[in-house]
């Protein structure tokens, strides 16, 4: 007889972990940032150049990607802890993938100029 948990869904490490991870990749990025921010030169040039560079695109897109995955898990433990219907729970679930997947595929677009 195999013994199994039947009680909550498991993931709760998983999701902490997460959100603090996402948090510190989302903090190091603001930090790095606005100290970037400070010392480049004023005006829409030195800002094209500034984010013109590969390795700040990319620092940016992961900054993003942190960011939705950060929202993911808040707002699902939000519908999941205040929305007791479950047709409303999911079609809100629902929703939330495809604005978060909405949004990424924006932000491709707008850091990479695709």
């Amino acid at each position: 007889m195999v013994n199994r948990n039947v009680v909550g869904a498991g993931y709760g490490l998983r999701d902490w972990i997460m959100q603090r991870v996402t948090a510190v990749i989302m903090l190091i990025y603001t930090v790095a940032l606005a100290l970037f921010l400070l010392t480049m030169p004023s005006g829409y040039e030195g800002w094209k150049a500034f984010f013109g560079q590969f390795w700040v695109q990319l620092l940016t897109q992961v900054s993003l990607i942190a960011l939705f995955l950060h929202v993911w898990v808040g707002i699902r433990d939000l519908w999941m802890d205040y929305v007791k219907p479950v047709g409303v729970r999911l079609a809100l679930h629902v929703f939330t993938i495809v604005w978060l997947v909405s949004c990424f595929i924006y932000s491709v677009k707008v850091v990479w100029g695709l």
